[in-house]
């Protein structure tokens, strides 16, 4: 994993979720095996509701020019997929 980010992500169930956006090193590729790695590794260090229950893997994240991740685009992102689905 090269980088990570999360958000709290609209849940009808819970309230909201943790999401996390992964960006893989060159030459790793996404697959279910690794989602478990990282939710297993999360979980054993974070109490059970702060493990991502989503992780989706995407090819940068949304930076400033300072170098912190926007998080307010993800959340942007998020929203206009439940938006579509609303559609």
């Amino acid at each position: 994993m090269a980088n990570a980010a999360v958000i709290g992500k609209p849940d009808e169930t819970r309230g909201a979720i943790v999401k996390a956006y992964v960006v893989l090193q060159p030459g790793e590729a996404p697959s279910a095996a690794l989602i478990e790695d990282i939710q297993s590794h999360v979980r054993s260090r974070l109490a059970p509701y702060e493990y991502p229950r989503e992780i989706e893997f995407i090819e940068a994240l949304p930076m400033t020019t300072t170098g912190k991740v926007q998080r307010k685009e993800l959340r942007r992102r998020e929203e206009a997929k439940l938006a579509a689905k609303a559609g």
